[in-house]
């Protein structure tokens, strides 16, 4: 039976970064989640840290598998849309397909070492440009997914994923200090891309406003992201023994707890003595999905595509929940003095590699040493501005897992480390 086809897309969603795009079995939406699913990329995350470092322990999530959990949630709040909204239809639905592959690609810019690497490189590269890890993810699907011959090039991704992609608008020119959420100042031609060479009707916007415009695609993603570290950062925590019933009723001395955060509170104390709360927070994985609803909106996209006719909507009741686990997650593990100690040395390590690469390859000699990858190394060689030459050396440095920058600050700077047989 041959399959209905969905409407919801049309060939504007469809068209690419690049003229070029033949079809095979599969949708387009289909081949770009394979893509990412089969790249160096998207492996290097099993050793990238989501909350705690790989490898310190079996159970921890790592950015892959939070990406890969992110990516379930997306995929179910489809399907539990389609099924249960007045808007969506057999033959007229947001394509799962699409959200996966979104979904999966959405820490693909993430740094070693979670968000204080991206801090670190975001202040070390503020004299080129900055650093900001959606605008990483975005540069990578664009610029730099394959190398060929000397040059890297980007997956030629479609416009629907590329704005799915596109969580945040403002440029780092346009902000003052910019600490996140933002793009890198050539990134200007995605947004053209994006919104059909018609990004100026959106100038008049707040930059807050602007990082709120998304396509239901990103708003899917984003929601899909929260649950999954809103829910999961806590299991985490409570298994690494930052987050236990005395830390918590600790934690709640001195709070005014409205009703339901009180009974929030109560129910995570009496999952934990319990050793119940893998369970219960997958239960409530599915009471975040069943809050979703779609209702219509109109802006001046919504008649170019049903991607912007449609808006996310959270249930209130799930939304202030999502929140305050956050701040529970937030000032229990990652203000801890532990963490704050870790992120401190990982400073210290990317930054002395940062300075190591930068005095090799932007002195106007050119480089003395070969420090960079062979791809990194002949693509740098190509390059005369030393703004584009630095950013592929911050290219070099994000793309590295947690162990592979620490086993580089070691060859770079211990003389009782390493030799000339290692071969990475």
């Amino acid at each position: 039976m041959e399959e209905l086809k969905n409407t919801f897309y049309n060939e504007s969603d469809f068209e690419t970064l690049e003229t070029g795009s033949d079809l095979d079995y599969r949708t387009i939406f289909q081949r770009e989640r394979d893509r990412i699913i089969h790249s160096a990329a998207f492996r290097r995350l099993q050793a990238k840290t989501q909350v705690f470092l790989p490898g310190e322990y079996d159970f921890y999530r790592t950015r892959l598998t939070h990406s890969i959990e992110v990516a379930q949630i997306g995929r179910s709040i489809c399907h539990f849309l389609r099924q249960d909204n007045q808007y969506l239809s057999e033959n007229f639905f947001i394509d799962p397909d699409l959200i996966e592959a979104v979904c999966l690609a959405h820490d693909l810019g993430h740094p070693p070492f979670g968000h204080s690497g991206e801090r670190t490189l975001n202040n070390l590269m503020k004299p080129y440009g900055g650093f900001e890890g959606n605008a990483q993810t975005l540069r990578m699907i664009c610029e730099t997914f394959y190398f060929d011959q000397d040059h890297w090039k980007g997956m030629n991704p479609s416009r629907a994923l590329l704005d799915g992609i596109l969580k945040y608008k403002p440029l780092f020119g346009e902000l003052s200090d910019p600490e996140n959420h933002f793009l890198y100042d050539d990134q200007q031609t995605y947004l053209d891309f994006v919104f059909f060479n018609d990004w100026d009707s959106l100038k008049s916007l707040t930059h807050a406003e602007k990082n709120e415009f998304r396509s239901v695609e990103c708003q899917i993603m984003d929601w899909a992201d929260d649950t999954a570290y809103s829910l999961n950062d806590i299991v985490d925590g409570i298994n690494a023994g930052f987050i236990t019933p005395q830390k918590i009723e600790g934690w709640t001395q001195g709070k005014k707890l409205d009703s339901k955060e009180e009974q929030c509170i109560e129910e995570l104390l009496k999952t934990i003595q319990k050793n119940e709360y893998e369970k219960f927070f997958a239960r409530k994985i599915g009471e975040f999905i069943r809050a979703c609803t779609l209702e219509q909106v109109s802006n001046h996209f919504s008649a170019r595509t049903n991607r912007y006719k449609y808006r996310l909507v959270i249930e209130p009741e799930i939304l202030k929940q999502a929140g305050f686990l956050q701040k529970l997650a937030k000032e229990l593990i990652f203000q801890s003095r532990q963490l704050h100690q870790l992120d401190h040395k990982w400073n210290v390590i990317i930054s002395q590699i940062f300075d190591a690469f930068n005095e090799n390859y932007l002195s106007g000699e050119g480089p003395k040493f070969k420090l960079l990858s062979d791809n990194s190394h002949r693509a740098i060689l190509q390059e005369k501005e030393e703004k584009i030459r630095a950013r592929l050396i911050c290219d070099e440095i994000a793309g590295m897992t947690d162990a592979f920058v620490i086993r580089t600050h070691k060859r770079l700077f211990d003389p009782d480390y390493s030799s000339i047989v290692d071969l990475v």
